[in-house]
């Protein structure tokens, strides 16, 4: 975590050590939670190895994932971490987890004692606006097929190591449509 916060070129040394002591490691099993819906967030954690995905249940119990977390990236319900009130979403783990965790408490104190902790919750907070933006107009202007060209170039990881049904979700696509357009570029990429 430490280095993830460093690589953002905003703290001290004195600041980055700061944390010293502040994370703890945590441990979730393949489909264990980090949170679910109704509970509220009280942490933020850094992935150290494994996967999480975020995800909601829609009335009728579909879950719809929103959000894939790899290795060397934070995650956070961060509407429930902000407001301090009861989560929509899941996070799972989608394979054995190693976590670096944050308590809300502990980030907020260091964000009362350091300009430089201020304002990497600032960028942070404005990097996760803007990823949101991307997703939101990707699936309202991007058809199927250029959502998966799209996440094949940008996160090839993506399609090697998250299960189909939750690839399908995340695209917007049913899993039948998804096999379909994999099947199709495959094809494509094989005639050229």
């Amino acid at each position: 975590m430490k280095a993830f916060f460093d690589s953002l070129g905003v703290l001290t040394e004195a600041e980055l050590r700061q944390l010293d002591g502040l994370t703890t490691p945590r441990q979730l099993r393949k489909g264990e939670f980090l949170i679910r819906a109704g509970h509220v967030c009280a942490e933020l954690v850094f992935v150290r190895g494994g996967l999480l995905r975020s995800f909601h249940a829609t009335a009728d119990g579909t879950e719809m994932t929103y959000c894939i977390t790899f290795p060397g990236r934070l995650m956070t319900a961060l509407s429930s971490l902000i407001t301090q009130r009861p989560t929509e979403e899941n996070i799972q783990a989608l394979v054995p987890t190693e976590l670096e965790v944050l308590r809300r408490p502990d980030l907020e104190q260091l964000y009362a004692t350091s300009p430089g902790w201020t304002r990497v919750g600032k960028l942070l907070t404005e990097q996760q606006y803007v990823e949101l933006e991307e997703r939101i107009f990707s699936l309202q202007k991007l058809s199927a097929r250029q959502r998966y060209q799209q996440l094949l170039t940008q996160h090839p990881a993506y399609l090697r190591h998250v299960p189909l049904q939750h690839l399908a979700s995340y695209l917007n696509v049913t899993p039948r449509h998804l096999s379909r357009l994999r099947r199709e570029l495959a094809f494509q990429t094989f005639v050229r």
